[in-house]
């Protein structure tokens, strides 16, 4: 695996294809998978080794961008038919339909920069991965992704989460420690916390060890289910809910973001 290459654990993701074949260039697919790099090779390779008959035959395909850090396949597969389906979306109404001279690239762009903006969608701690850096386009200066979704350039490889002894332990309703084990109290409630419940600060210096569920309902604000952002109760550092996801599930190495300064700028 290359350094540059990025891991996520429980991948979900949805893709941009763009079409390199001269007869069939800047043609565009929208698709979901759990592994992009078996995925780019299925297309390229036709339908007969699992690609989608609108790729088959067509290719060559670059994968130009993905959008993971989908909480399951549901919420993945729902945006990538959302994305694929604009006008038949009852959250995307207000996105003009595609313009008789605008490329389908330029289209499918437009449509995500909208979608970012919208619920469910908008609450969720996803990431915009730019996986071919030919294909960058920057995101208008009124429709930049929310803050807490950073934009991530490079390749990524997705890792499967293993069923082990501990895990399956762990959704047992009466979790047990070893004996060996620390016992960590919450900082919110006092109440001890089982490992697959345990939540920490992303400063390495802070030692908020806490519920999940208490710092999600520290975080929450109006109405909103998913909490966005909040500051640490004990360093009371201004963090990011997806930060603080992405560090629980393992994922939160080698993190490339950066927001263009034109989308700081209006912010």
């Amino acid at each position: 695996m290359s350094r540059n290459e990025n891991v996520v654990v429980g991948f979900f993701g949805v893709y941009l294809l763009y079409c390199t074949n001269p007869k069939y260039k800047g043609r565009t697919y929208i698709g979901y998978t759990v592994d992009p790099n078996r995925r780019i090779k299925q297309h390229n390779k036709g339908k007969h080794a699992g690609g989608a008959w609108r790729t088959s035959n067509r290719g060559p395909w670059e994968m130009v961008l993905i959008i993971h850090g989908f909480p399951n396949d549901i919420s993945a597969l729902r945006f990538e038919w959302a994305w694929q389906h604009p006008q038949r979306s009852r959250r995307l109404r207000h996105v003009m339909q595609k313009k008789p001279r605008e490329k389908p690239y330029d289209f499918c762009l437009r449509v995500l920069s909208e979608m970012l903006q919208v619920g469910p969608w908008n609450r969720l701690a996803l990431t915009i991965r730019w996986l071919k850096q030919e294909f960058v386009r920057e995101f208008p200066v009124d429709s930049c992704p929310p803050l807490h979704m950073p934009i991530a350039y490079g390749p990524v490889v997705s890792k499967r989460i293993v069923e082990s002894q501990e895990t399956t332990s762990q959704s047992s309703p009466s979790t047990t420690f070893k004996d060996d084990d620390v016992i960590c109290l919450c900082s919110l409630c006092d109440e001890v916390i089982s490992p697959h419940e345990k939540m920490t600060c992303i400063s390495p210096s802070c030692l908020l060890v806490v519920h999940v569920i208490c710092l999600a309902r520290r975080f929450q604000k109006g109405d909103i289910i998913i909490p966005v952002e909040g500051d640490c109760p004990a360093c009371n550092t201004h963090v990011l809910w997806g930060d603080l996801v992405r560090k629980k599930k393992g994922c939160y190495n080698n993190l490339i973001s950066g927001a263009a300064d034109s989308c700081e700028e209006s912010d």
